[in-house]
């Protein structure tokens, strides 16, 4: 496997392919992870083994030569199958580098692509401070690595119906959703500990987990507003940071419209935290705008809430359909219907035997239908000797 970026703090290789690979270890493959640790460079020259599988960081520095470290450790490691996760960046140019040596006879290995978010226009090319330059040759990266693949792995129904329509064969495309990286909620104990370190007391609680770029905070805060009349007794738990400081919005917003001490901000917690403070809250909310971004991707955090139990209501938006069946393992509402959310959330907080069943059948499905382990066996069709290379390749 060939990330694009190290193992923190961007989510991909952390919380996709490495749990990914772990399942393939324990279905008897030998898999290594080859990772460019350019926004975590303490880790740059470290390799280790984490449950049979090796995390190899490459130096980088200098930058021009990260790419063909990453080949030259893919062709030393004799791989059969080569995984990109992204095809941008340094993977997506491992990618090109690998496709062009298969050319001349230096592997024979299956080139697999990735892909979990949409790229380009309309993608994460219009969110993130790409120059004008880096913006199209992303796009380029994005639209030859989806075409040129032996098979790509797709991570949401959205990401699916762009690659068949971009000409890649619908046999060589893999829907391999993103699958939860712990289970089980904390119990009765921690719950109380959190509830009262923070003097919540009996406080309905509400969590927002995120990075908050998928939403416009205008429009959670005008849910949340509408909440509190609803059941005034309400507290917002807000566990992340946003991706663009968006948290100082919500703290403005909610100072001037008189609710502001209702709002605890933990920012970022550990892993081994948040299944305490998911214990503390009594329901989740998961705005999600209707955008191609959002359409495109497989929510991470939301599957971490479901896999815990929380009950979460949730826009009816792209992949989140896909993990939230209505009134069975969560709420759905119309994106944009600030009325109907609240109203959801209101419902929700006042009936803990809907709590309660909403959260037990969230994590038995999640556990059931998104674990890695039977994941992974998707994986294993993509890397098939038996399905041919592209013509292209």
């Amino acid at each position: 496997m060939i990330g694009p970026f190290g193992l923190k703090p961007k989510g991909t290789m952390s919380s996709r392919a490495l749990p990914l690979a772990k399942a393939l270890v324990r279905r008897g493959h030998q898999v290594a992870i080859f990772l460019p640790p350019w926004s975590n460079p303490e880790d740059a020259g470290r390799a280790w083994d984490d449950e049979g599988v090796r995390v190899d960081n490459i130096a980088i520095n200098p930058r021009a030569l990260i790419a063909p470290r990453l080949v030259n450790r893919a062709l030393a490691w004799r791989a059969d199958v080569i995984h990109f996760f992204k095809p941008k960046a340094y993977s997506g140019l491992a990618a090109w580098e690998l496709w062009q040596l298969r050319h001349v006879g230096r592997t024979r290995a299956r080139l697999v692509l990735d892909t979990d978010d949409w790229e380009g226009a309309g993608g994460w090319n219009e969110l993130e401070k790409y120059s004008a330059l880096h913006k199209k040759f992303f796009a380029w990266q994005e639209q030859w690595g989806l075409t040129h693949a032996d098979a790509v792995t797709v991570a949401s129904r959205a990401l699916e119906t762009i690659v068949w329509s971009l000409g890649q064969p619908r046999a060589r495309v893999y829907y391999l959703a993103n699958g939860a990286t712990f289970f089980g909620r904390a119990d009765a104990t921690s719950r109380a500990r959190i509830r009262a370190q923070h003097g919540w007391n009996e406080d309905p609680v509400v969590l927002l987990y995120t990075r908050f770029f998928e939403f416009s905070v205008e429009r959670f805060a005008e849910i949340f507003a509408r909440i509190v009349r609803l059941v005034p007794r309400a507290r917002l738990l807000v566990v992340g940071k946003g991706l663009f400081d968006e948290e100082k919005k919500l703290e403005s917003i909610a100072g001037q419209r008189g609710w502001g001490e209702r709002v605890h901000y933990t920012g970022w917690l550990e892993p081994k935290m948040l299944p305490g403070y998911f214990a503390a809250a009594d329901i989740a909310l998961y705005p999600f705008d209707d955008t191609l971004v959002n359409r495109t991707k497989s929510a991470l955090k939301l599957i971490d809430l479901l896999a815990a139990g929380v009950p979460v209501v949730a826009d009816s938006v792209g992949q989140l359909r896909e993990y939230i069946t209505h009134n069975e393992t969560g709420l759905l509402v119309q994106t944009r219907a600030v009325d109907e959310f609240a109203r959801a959330a209101s419902r929700l907080l006042r009936d803990a035997d809907l709590r309660a069943r909403l959260g037990a059948c969230a994590a038995a499905t999640i556990t059931r239908e998104y674990n890695w382990d039977m994941l992974a066996g998707i994986a294993e069709q993509a890397y098939s000797p038996s399905i041919n290379p592209s013509p292209s390749s």
